[in-house]
């Protein structure tokens, strides 16, 4: 037994094995370093009781590790969370408890961009509305519709933040002919420019682009970022695609952008709600594309996540800074070594 603790809330894979068995990713890096255990997250109160004492925590879905999760945690270094997205965890309470929160932010990036790009193609050939009016016998319909949109050759693409999966998004529409832009104050013209995207406000992309694709992590500031006003910008022959957080988008107000015909089809891997409600009108939509939050699911996708998670545990563990803080100003304030090295491309002025 060492004397670190990791409380694992990962889903578990077969019940009756021992943790040793059911965790050996994670414990490729941590065996030795920490003991894992698993939490019941049946409820938050008994969630709480069991990870006060843990040194570390892991989690993907299930339990919001809120505020009040947080302020009970009396020895943790370090929340590791199983995707990119960080949402499931208040990183603000974290930061102010001097605990450090890492995610997976380059595991299945290209997965996601493959699986944006598929929502895209599909959106504008129609798939959805194909497909059904071949299995309804109606063979004929199909190029009456097709004949109404444009090719895609020469269409603009807009893309709602510019981090690592709408850049690999933009290297595969380039092939297509496509032009892209991209709206994302966080991040330097420089890079958008060195990959041949155009730098644009988030009007200036609203009212040019033909596809959008919004990319934006959650937070305040992006929630509900696409609603009623935006949709109103738009073209009427827009196509909108969501393959990051369902909350990005106002749902009911795409719904009603949809049904006015102000949006002219959407690609959605994620939703609001999740499943959605059986009532929901986007399941009875011929011209939207829904696919099951499974953007980044692959034969790799969980293995590589998981053992990252363990790797990025083990590192504060030892007292050294992760790869990936979601929370790098927590950084400077812990006791742990930063061991990666300094950018060589600028002097100390960066």
């Amino acid at each position: 037994m060492t004397s670190k603790k990791v409380a694992i809330q990962l889903p578990m894979v077969a019940e009756e094995a021992p943790v040793e068995e059911r965790y050996s990713l994670e414990l490729e890096a941590l065996a030795g370093i920490a003991d894992l255990y698993e939490v019941d997250g049946a409820s938050k109160e008994a969630f709480m009781e069991a990870v006060q004492d843990a040194d570390a925590l892991i989690t993907s879905w299930g339990i919001q590790i809120d505020r009040e999760v947080i302020a009970g945690l009396k020895k943790c270094k370090v929340i590791g969370v199983g995707s990119v997205g960080v949402d499931m965890v208040d990183v603000d309470a974290a930061t102010e408890a001097g605990i450090v929160v890492t995610n997976v932010p380059d595991v299945f990036i290209e997965d996601v961009a493959d699986h944006t790009l598929m929502l895209m193609l599909a959106c504008g050939r129609r798939v959805t509305m194909m497909d059904r009016m071949v299995r309804e016998g109606r063979w004929f319909d199909g190029r009456p519709v097709l004949n109404e949109v444009p090719r895609l050759w020469g269409q603009t693409l807009g893309l709602i933040s510019f981090g690592n999966v709408a850049t690999a998004v933009a290297r595969r529409a380039k092939p297509f002919g496509i032009n892209v832009i991209a709206y994302d104050p966080y991040v330097t013209e420089l890079k958008m420019t060195a990959e041949g995207v155009e730098p644009v406000s988030l009007d200036d992309l609203l009212e040019r682009a033909d596809y959008i694709s919004i990319h934006a992590g959650l937070n305040d500031t992006s929630r509900g970022l696409l609603s009623d006003a935006e949709f109103k910008k738009m073209k009427n022959t827009v196509s909108i695609i969501n393959t990051g957080r369902g909350p990005t988008i106002d749902e009911a107000a795409l719904i009603r952008a949809l049904q006015a015909g102000e949006v002219a089809a959407a690609g959605l891997d994620v939703l609001e709600i999740e499943p959605p409600e059986a009532d929901n009108p986007l399941l009875k939509m011929d011209n939207v594309i829904l696919t099951p939050h499974a953007a980044s699911a692959t034969t790799r996708m969980r293995s590589e996540t998981r053992r990252r998670v363990g790797r990025e545990i083990a590192l504060v563990m030892q007292g050294k800074w992760p790869m990936s803080a979601v929370n790098p100003a927590v950084l400077p304030r812990v006791d742990l070594e930063r061991w990666q090295p300094y950018p060589m491309t600028r002097g100390p002025n960066r």
